[in-house]
């Protein structure tokens, strides 16, 4: 089993970026520019790797300093990858906790498993046309005409990496004491063993509604890979665990004026197998309430002075810093009940909120995130 934490340590360590690796400071796929670049970074890897994984790690500077990013938990991603991409390959988005990041932010590592079959874009995307093969020519992803056979050269490399990642107890013990003792002072922990083989950690705080437990501020780890499985900085979550799966359910309040109600918006089972494997289903279960558009309209058209507030930065009155408050979770209600500029607003206001408020920036991003998930659900 490997330590996914001790791999992006070794990948850091011991190679610059090449044609098997690559690093990045973020990547933003929310954008068109952004998408287009992370995908032609995939189709690159692939092509370049037709026998080994091949890795993107997110959140580092050209320095190898470790930086993070937020937490990115949208399980849909594969969805992207083969709306884009001709013989798409694997791809897994994995998020690494390291020692000394703020929390909420993560190592980015993404995984890349060829099919061994010509990876192209299916279609055009930003300057890149429908059609393109890319290859890694040393740390660079390039256009090229493919005409030979990929020489497999990097798997002896990239093997020897995962051999030196491999987990052992002595790491797994550590990582247990870390949650538990010194990264989640005064929440609930706990900790489980599955199969006798992945011991997975949970912690947050406890809340009862009608003889039902939640959580707030979640945070899930599966010690053994150190990968962190689920984060929510602000929404409920219920947690059920059997025997041989873990399930979450994570709730998203929605309302007007300081009147919310909880919506489940997606379930999550994580099943444990008797190879040493486990599998993450994930199902939207979300049913987006609906508003009356007269009032929606209003607040629409308030948030966008907001925002025109912001950018010129002038000062708010006492009512407006109340309203800016509410602005992702009303912004996040009209794109639901069909404002097709929210989304983008929602972008824009990223920019703004952040210099002006800590906690209304971190409501912003959740409501992104929840866009995202339904987008490619």
């Amino acid at each position: 089993m490997i330590n996914k934490r001790l791999l992006v340590k070794n990948l850091l360590a011991h190679n610059d970026e090449n044609s098997f690796y690559d690093k990045k400071r973020k990547v933003n796929i929310g954008q068109k520019e952004g998408k287009a670049k992370f995908l032609k970074h995939i189709c690159a890897l692939s092509n370049s790797n037709p026998k080994n994984n091949a890795y993107i790690v997110i959140g580092v500077e050209d320095d190898d300093q470790v930086v993070g990013v937020d937490f990115f938990d949208d399980s849909k991603i594969q969805n992207l990858i083969n709306a884009y991409l001709q013989n798409p390959p694997l791809v897994q988005y994995e998020n690494i906790p390291f020692p000394g990041l703020p929390d909420g932010k993560v190592v980015g590592l993404v995984t890349i498993r060829s099919t061994g079959k010509l990876c192209a874009l299916r279609k055009n995307i930003w300057k890149y046309y429908g059609g393109s093969v890319f290859f890694r020519d040393g740390s660079m992803s390039m256009p090229k005409v493919f005409d030979i056979e990929i020489e497999d050269i990097n798997s002896p490399i990239v093997s020897e990496i995962e051999k030196h990642a491999q987990n052992n107890i002595e790491l797994t013990l550590d990582g247990v004491m870390d949650f538990m003792s010194n990264r989640h002072d005064g929440m609930e922990t706990h900790y489980k063993v599955f199969k006798e083989t992945f011991v997975l950690c949970w912690a947050g705080i406890p809340k009862h509604v009608n003889e039902k437990k939640f959580y707030s501020r979640v945070d899930i780890e599966l010690i053994n890979e150190q990968v962190k499985l689920f984060y929510s900085a602000l929404d409920e979550v219920k947690i059920i665990h059997e025997e041989n799966a873990f399930m979450i359910t994570e709730y998203v309040a929605l309302g007007l004026q300081n009147n919310y109600k909880y919506y489940p918006l997606e379930d999550v089972t994580i099943s444990f197998k008797d190879n040493n494997t486990y599998e993450i289903d994930t199902d939207l279960v979300f049913e987006p309430p609906k508003f009356d558009k007269k009032i929606l309209h209003h607040i629409y058209n308030a948030n966008n002075a907001l925002m025109k507030k912001l950018e010129r930065k002038f000062p708010l009155n006492p009512g407006q810093q109340e309203d800016l408050k509410n602005l992702p979770a009303t912004y996040l209600l009209c794109s639901l009940n069909g404002f097709e500029d929210a989304k983008d607003k929602l972008q824009e206001a990223k920019l703004y909120i952040k210099r002006y408020d800590a906690d209304i920036y971190a409501s912003l991003k959740e409501a992104i995130r929840i866009l995202r998930k339904i987008r490619y659900s």
